[in-house]
């Protein structure tokens, strides 16, 4: 058993510069692969958690942006609608208004138009009144000129 002891004695004396060397190797590896290595993915970590932020930061500030552009371009609409409006109240007013004047206008026509052919009418009557005596005169004058005789047939008056 003192045998035993004695081999695993020398087996681990054997052993120490290979586990130094692994301890070396380890300590190396960790101060110039390992730990430059963790703080590259911490630091593409704490990158892409800082751009997930921004974009959701960014895609916020986008969503606000479009729902302004979307309320100034409803108001812009309204605005522009009530022109509109505004513009044909104006026109139709107008032409209210012009078909107003027209109206006058053609009835004023109308009145003169009227007053004229009184005019003329009352003149024709007044030379009709004037000839009238004259007329029934002269008819007078033919037809007793011109009286059938009994028993001859009538002529007609020229």
């Amino acid at each position: 058993m003192q045998e035993i002891v004695q081999q695993l004695g020398e087996l681990f004396l054997q052993a120490v510069p290979t586990v130094l060397i692994v301890l070396a190797f380890y300590l190396i590896l960790r101060s110039l692969f390992f730990k430059p290595l963790l703080q590259i993915m911490a630091e593409r970590d704490s990158r892409t958690v800082g751009a997930q932020k921004a974009a959701e930061t960014a895609q916020a500030a986008a969503g606000e942006k479009v729902k302004q552009y979307q309320d100034a371009l409803r108001k812009a609409r309204a605005q522009v609608y009530a022109e509109q409006e505004a513009a044909r109240k104006n026109l139709l007013d107008e032409r209210a208004a012009l078909l107003k004047a027209a109206r006058a206008r053609a009835a004023d026509e109308v009145k003169a138009a009227k007053e004229g052919v009184a005019k003329e009418l009352a003149a024709a009557r007044r030379d009709v009144e004037a000839t009238v005596a004259q007329l029934s005169a002269e008819i007078a004058r033919r037809m007793l000129q011109n009286s059938p005789r009994p028993g001859t047939p009538m002529r007609e008056a020229r």
